[in-house]
């Protein structure tokens, strides 16, 4: 069952206020307090209407989406913006940099926080419309599926108290996405787990299992086509969506050449490199 939204109950003058101090916080990778009470998103009708404002403060395209499959009270989707997307140089032999904002989390404070997912890179427009998109459709206007980390942030402090509405409204801890290189799966994949392997610099390697939260990584991907139909938002060829992490939050050094291997999936090796402007 996909929802279709109401209206907001927070007033037309709120909704600009609020989008305007999280959009700055964002901008300036500053975490801060609860926003007044007078601000904060009571409701999904609430929390979704502000994180669209949001956009609109941003003012910026957005490249795209974060989503897992809803629960009977929560959803989990937000818009991931242009400039907050790096990729794979393919032209450079060079160690490729991700960059982003430090964690200001005590337990991982001055770390990279990631999560490892696959990303599914749109080839055509997915426009809203009264009938739901089959599986089969929203399979065809994939053109093509990434290894990927989604990089983490709140704009909320850690001890803000910030509940879920709060940071449905700010984009889910979203700060932005690394898409890495192209993997091509092979007939039969499901996408379900494989064994994700992390080499640093000092010769260190680690080795995680990873699973994927909803067992098939696209079936968050079609609830999301079908939930922003629902809501009169389209899906523009060239977004990605990411559904999921495989193995949580991953707190990571800066300035170290870190390998990830996705099992048999595919590898790439990047530097975390701290995020100025």
């Amino acid at each position: 069952m996909v929802a279709t939204l109401s209206a907001p109950s927070l007033s037309t003058t709120s909704l600009p206020e609020a989008a305007v101090i999280l959009a700055k916080r964002r901008k300036l990778g500053q975490p801060g307090p609860l926003l007044a009470e007078t601000l904060r998103p009571q409701s999904l009708n609430d929390a979704f209407a502000l994180q669209q404002q949001v956009a609109l403060e941003m003012a910026e395209p957005i490249a795209g989406w974060k989503c897992l499959l809803p629960t009977p009270d929560k959803i989990v989707v937000a818009p991931m913006y242009q400039s907050t997307v790096g990729r794979v140089d393919h032209n450079t032999v060079d160690i490729q940099q991700c960059t982003l904002w430090p964690s200001t989390v005590p337990a991982s404070k001055g770390l990279a926080r990631v999560e490892p997912e696959l990303a599914f890179v749109l080839a055509q427009d997915l426009p809203p419309r009264l009938e739901p998109y089959s599986d089969a459709e929203i399979d065809a206007a994939i053109g093509a599926t990434h290894l990927a980390l989604e990089l983490i942030q709140s704009r909320f402090s850690h001890d803000s108290g910030a509940g879920f509405f709060d940071q449905l409204a700010d984009g889910l801890f979203n700060q932005g996405l690394f898409l890495g290189p192209e993997m091509l799966p092979a007939p039969g994949f499901n996408g379900e787990q494989f064994l994700l392997q992390l080499t640093f610099a000092d010769g260190r390697v680690q080795h995680l299992s990873a699973m994927h939260p909803n067992q098939q990584p696209r079936a968050g991907l079609y609830w999301l086509v079908n939930f922003l139909s629902a809501n009169n938002i389209k899906l523009l060829a060239g977004q990605a969506v990411i559904t999921g992490s495989y193995a949580g939050v991953l707190d990571l050094p800066f300035d170290e050449d870190i390998q990830f291997q996705y099992g048999d999936w595919g590898q790439f090796r990047l530097r975390f490199v701290t995020k100025t402007s």
